[in-house]
């Protein structure tokens, strides 16, 4: 008998169309012949199934069910891919956790932790996981810019400190800026992180679940067109992301390690992609993507197929993995 999947997607993030892109291409390439395949949209006025016809069906929330024509379907498992909050923030995870129902994406604190930069590095840090020097910030806190240029230096980065995409980023070169880029982190969260700028190879790094093991998947080298791998860089073609990495066996080892001990020391599941800069012939960990882009020219994809495991059984491998936790 087939299992009906719910593949949510939106989300109540800037980052909501790059989810629905995501969330398309996981219903145009999963098994017609082993599941049924619902796209569910969630945004924060409406959470409803969309059928092909583009008609639109309210979900129950009580079960995240829902009515269509006067049948009732439930879900086996979701398919999360949703980009940012609520579907990488932990929010939708917890919910599904109350319900008892498979998704395929981490915990609820796995996923709390990791959406929040700051909360994420601090975590990893007792474990030898090397991180830039960093100064936080929250809205209303008074802003001492010689304070911020002491701690970190210039040019620097200041980050809205849950958000993705590259949303709320700048990247500083005079203290005179950092006020204007402050101000621009704050429009997508009320925290934000200042960050010391790593001058080096930049890396990504894709770890799965798959068929029971830790798998880390080959390495993908980040060439900015842009100042840093911004928005226009990551979703309008202005980087090269060169998959397998251009680096040494040595840099690839030590890399692959550190991503592999990133998941299991924070006992993940499902997909994470993990960013990385090379300074002094180390990796340093920049932040981690647990529901990380799924179009076929996303990183992680395209890591999989390097691998040898095309997008069908990757994401139906994700499936099977979380019914069977």
């Amino acid at each position: 008998m087939k299992k009906n999947i719910a593949i949510i997607m939106g989300g109540y993030s800037s980052e909501y169309k790059i989810s629905l892109l995501s969330g398309n291409v996981v219903y145009n390439t999963l098994d017609k012949d082993i599941y049924n395949a619902y796209r569910v949209h969630i945004f924060k006025d409406k959470w409803v199934f969309v059928n092909d016809m583009d008609e639109e069906f309210p979900i129950d929330k009580n079960d995240f069910s829902v009515l269509v024509n006067e049948t009732k379907i439930n879900f086996d498992c979701v398919f999360n891919a949703i980009h940012g909050s609520p579907g990488e923030d932990g929010y939708m995870q917890a919910y599904f956790e109350l319900l008892d129902m498979p998704q395929t994406s981490c915990s609820m604190y796995q996923s709390a932790l990791t959406y929040n930069k700051r909360d994420l590095l601090s975590t990893l840090k007792p474990y030898g996981i090397k991180t830039a020097e960093s100064y936080p910030l929250n809205q209303g806190d008074i802003i001492d810019e010689n304070a911020i240029v002491a701690k970190v230096g210039l040019p620097c980065f200041v980050k809205a400190n849950k958000a993705g995409s590259s949303f709320g980023i700048s990247k500083v070169y005079k203290k005179e800026e950092l006020k204007e880029a402050i101000e621009n982190s704050f429009k997508e969260d009320n925290e934000i992180i200042i960050e010391q700028f790593l001058d080096g190879v930049e890396v990504s790094v894709g770890v799965i679940n798959y068929k029971g093991e830790t798998v880390v998947l080959p390495i993908t080298e980040i060439v900015s067109e842009n100042d840093f791998f911004d928005y226009e860089a990551k979703y309008l073609g202005k980087s090269q992301e060169i998959t397998p990495a251009r680096i040494s066996e040595d840099y690839a080892t030590k890399v692959r390690i550190e991503a592999k001990r990133v998941y299991e020391i924070l006992k993940m599941k499902g997909f994470s992609r993990s960013e990385f800069i090379f300074k002094n012939d180390e990796p340093y960990l920049l932040e981690v993507n647990t529901v990380p882009g799924l179009t076929k020219n996303s990183i992680l994809p395209k890591q999989a197929d390097e691998a040898g495991i095309s997008l069908k059984d990757l994401f139906g491998n994700a499936i099977e993995d979380a019914m069977t936790i």
